[in-house]
């Protein structure tokens, strides 16, 4: 039997300009999670909530908003990019080049543009990436630069931390 651990995700280390990594997961966006993130949000845009009112506007449909379609495409991202990160350290150049629309399935891809190791953390480096959002069409609905302050992989920060079952181990 072996036992592994809770980790999940990459390292600095396993990062190299140039690597492009297409996100595996998609998510189609439905009415219910656009009109919950919205409330959630306290957006008013009735084009976000209203289908007769946004059916006036130049699309003439309801327009998903677009704080979830970046949450939606972020956190797509995540498994490759920064499930080991201690904190992402901003984004820059965020473009929306595409509405996205209730029923819109989105995916996600990456390429890794620089990485240096971190001058005031020695357990962590900092990776930058291009991402940008797809549609199932292959339209890009939008992109941006991140930088990401990722573990290495020695860190001790995000080990051990599972905890032992007071029963003792599964069987």
């Amino acid at each position: 039997m072996a036992l592994h651990e809770a980790r999940p995700g990459r390292y600095y280390e396993d990062f190299e300009v140039g690597d492009v990594y297409q996100h595996p997961l998609g998510r189609t966006i439905t009415e219910a999670d656009n009109t919950w993130f919205t409330l959630l949000t306290m957006n008013t845009n009735q084009n976000h909530f209203n289908a007769d009112f946004a059916a006036r506007a130049p699309y003439g449909k309801v327009i998903v908003n677009s704080g979830l379609s970046v949450a939606t495409v972020l956190g797509i991202s995540v498994s490759d990019m920064s499930q080991n990160a201690v904190m992402n350290l901003g984004w820059e150049e965020i473009k929306l080049s595409h509405p996205v629309f209730v029923g819109d399935t989105i995916y996600a891809e990456s390429i890794v543009l620089d990485r240096r190791e971190s001058r005031s953390r020695p357990y962590a480096g900092i990776v930058t990436c291009r991402t940008r959002g797809l549609n199932q069409d292959g339209d890009e609905i939008m992109s941006w630069r991140r930088s990401v302050m990722i573990y290495r992989r020695d860190a001790p920060h995000d080990k051990d931390y599972f905890p032992v079952a007071k029963t003792g181990p599964l069987t």
